[in-house]
């Protein structure tokens, strides 16, 4: 935050309560001489007079003890621009502390599941219950709390996997996160190439096509032979998916598909290193495991 509008805050938030402070003693000593006999203001509209009468007592003492926790709670807590308050809080610092007093509790049972290997410890149902709420809390955003994936998401329960399901993988996955990009063909083979090349990929994973279309989509595949293999079957290396099964990430419609070729997909995985640490990582590797190894 620049010093200008760190000063910017710091007169606007006191200049508001040294102004409703004044606007209060004024009112207290505003002159009453002109007032009525009867104890109202003079104004009167439809029958109804509006009355001088002083604030409640109980009303005075919030009011007073308002300010006075504004003023306390600015002084020892952020709140004025760059100023921290007194007692040196931030939301980092609470964070960090309970994030210690956590895994001070249960860092030990973690650091046991990390002594199992994955395969075994996939079969732990202690260690699967609490990689389930780890589970819910980061990855089922995504993935689905039944971890079937949705468009764009992958399903993990299926054995179909763009990066490998071996254990060392899904450490890898978890740790390190992926990124995935498909490049838009629509450009460089035109909307009639494009189809061709649609239809060829239709028909690797045994969909009745036209075959003049697939024979002329064969011709061009060679570009897409480059990350998904002469034969379609994909390169786990790089994430190219398998072409000739019936597990689509994106939908295998013809329109699906089309879309992706015409103008490409761009998805990403978010590591995990530092949320979870080595130790999650590993439970969290092997819950995965157990969702396509039952």
């Amino acid at each position: 935050m620049s010093n200008f509008w760190s000063g910017y805050i710091i007169v606007l938030a006191l200049a508001n309560i040294i102004g409703v402070s004044w606007l209060l003693m004024w009112t207290r000593k505003m002159d009453l001489s002109d007032m009525a006999e009867d104890g109202t203001t003079g104004h009167e509209y439809d029958g109804i007079k509006e009355y001088n009468n002083p604030l409640p007592r109980w009303w005075l003492i919030c009011f007073w003890g308002s300010i006075a926790f504004a003023l306390g709670y600015l002084a020892l807590y952020p709140g004025l621009g760059k100023f921290q308050g007194f007692l040196g809080w931030t939301s980092h610092n609470e964070l960090s502390t309970d994030q210690a007093a956590y895994d001070t509790e249960f860092g030990p049972l973690y650091k046991s599941f990390a002594a199992t290997p994955i395969p075994e410890l996939a079969k732990n149902d202690r260690a699967m219950k609490v990689a389930g709420r780890i589970f819910a809390n980061n990855c089922a955003l995504c993935h689905g709390s039944n971890a079937r994936g949705g468009q764009g998401f992958p399903n993990l329960t299926d054995d179909d996997w763009l990066y490998g399901g071996s254990p060392e993988n899904l450490v890898e996955t978890l740790t390190n996160g992926r990124n995935g990009v498909m490049p838009a063909w629509k450009e460089s083979m035109g909307e009639q190439g494009v189809k061709e090349v649609v239809t060829y990929t239709l028909s690797l994973s045994g969909r009745t096509v036209d075959a003049d279309l697939a024979a002329a989509g064969e011709k061009r595949f060679a570009v897409c032979a480059g990350c998904h293999g002469a034969d379609g079957r994909g390169n786990q290396a790089i994430g190219a998916p398998n072409l000739t099964d019936t597990i689509w990430l994106y939908g295998g419609a013809e329109r699906h598909v089309l879309d992706t070729v015409y103008y490409g997909r761009k998805n990403r995985m978010p590591n995990f290193d530092k949320t979870l640490g080595p130790d999650r990582v590993h439970l969290m590797a092997a819950y995965v495991y157990s969702l396509s190894n039952k």
